[in-house]
């Protein structure tokens, strides 16, 4: 008896453990995943931005959709992704991330600025029943990943 109940409870502790590291992944790895962030997994790759979304964070990142990118004008992420403007990329893409993990439920009811890592500010307006980032709307909230939380938007942010 003893020895079945502690079968039992290795094995349930063993599934517990397996689910937990199956549902572990980065911000990059979850993006992947979600299959609708093709573009911006390039534009990462292009700025040698995959190991810092990598890393411990944790990092709150308003993740443009495939959709989102589709909206700038015709050529515009062939140019971005062109090795010469790099920079320009990395700046656009950091514009993306805010240090630490914000959750959408610290932002409701509110309209407030967030510094972002490329220095400039976003302003996030929770007040109207959704969410939005400098008039991004946010599709999804709270993708959690082990590392930070990802928005969905519909836009992609532009640094001024």
């Amino acid at each position: 008896m003893l020895r079945k109940t502690f079968l039992s409870l290795a094995a349930g502790a063993l599934v517990s453990v397996m689910s937990v590291t199956a549902q572990a992944a980065d911000i990059v790895d979850t993006a992947v995943k979600a299959g609708q962030f093709k573009t911006l997994a390039a534009a990462l790759t292009a700025a040698d931005l995959v190991a810092v979304l990598k890393g411990p964070g944790p990092f709150t990142v308003f993740a443009p959709t495939d959709e989102a990118f589709k909206k700038l004008p015709p050529g515009t992420v062939e140019n971005l992704l062109k090795p010469e403007n790099k920079a320009q990329l990395v700046k656009i893409l950091t514009y993306h991330v805010v240090p630490g993990k914000v959750m959408s439920s610290a932002l409701a009811g509110k309209k407030t600025d967030a510094k972002t890592v490329e220095g400039g500010m976003v302003m996030v307006d929770a007040t109207s029943g959704g969410v939005n980032v400098n008039g991004a709307k946010v599709l999804s909230a709270d993708v959690a990943a082990d590392n930070g939380v990802i928005h969905v938007i519909d836009t992609v942010l532009m640094p001024k």
